[in-house]
């Protein structure tokens, strides 16, 4: 396994949420990273905060979102963030955060989470139409998908979060 830096941005380049990963390996979803329980992470230049559990994290190759699958315990299941798409470079991944989160609860609740961040920022950081457009799509399709469970929603997951034991 390989390290990687994990970096989600705001639109205009603020750091948002950044911590390390490690690459465990690629299939038809994506590429899949390993958050060990233990790691810190960093919201922007806040403190660091300390992953409780571990998580397994797909970055697809070209879609507008990435996934966090969480062992037990956690209070959901998925968390899917909409983002542009990851770019891959010198041993990081980075993608802009565009607000919106799709989530399934351990008990089965889905949910789209974060909107009114999202229309907050589409004013105060000016968000051009096609990236609203686009993100709106991506989080249509990601509930359904979640909801369905679809492609990778579906336990693609359970494989590689079982390599964080």
């Amino acid at each position: 396994m390989s390290d990687v830096r994990i970096v989600y941005r705001k639109y205009g380049g603020a750091l948002h949420w950044n911590h390390p990963g490690r690459l465990l390996g690629e299939d038809e979803h994506g590429v899949w990273a390993l958050v060990p329980s233990g790691t810190l992470a960093r919201k922007g230049e806040a403190p660091p905060v300390t992953w409780e559990v571990a998580a397994v994290i797909l970055f697809p190759r070209d879609a507008w979102w990435t996934a966090a699958f969480y062992s037990q315990p956690h209070w959901s299941e998925i968390y899917v963030d909409v983002t542009t798409v990851p770019e891959w470079r010198d041993g990081e991944v980075t993608m802009l955060d565009l607000d919106l989160d799709v989530i399934r609860t351990q008990d089965g609740r889905l949910f789209v989470d974060d909107e009114d961040e999202f229309a907050e920022h589409q004013v105060s950081l000016g968000y051009p139409p096609e990236l609203i457009a686009q993100a709106e799509v991506s989080a249509r399709w990601l509930l359904d998908a979640v909801g369905e469970r679809k492609g990778p929603f579906g336990g693609a997951h359970l494989e590689w979060l079982a390599m964080a034991s």
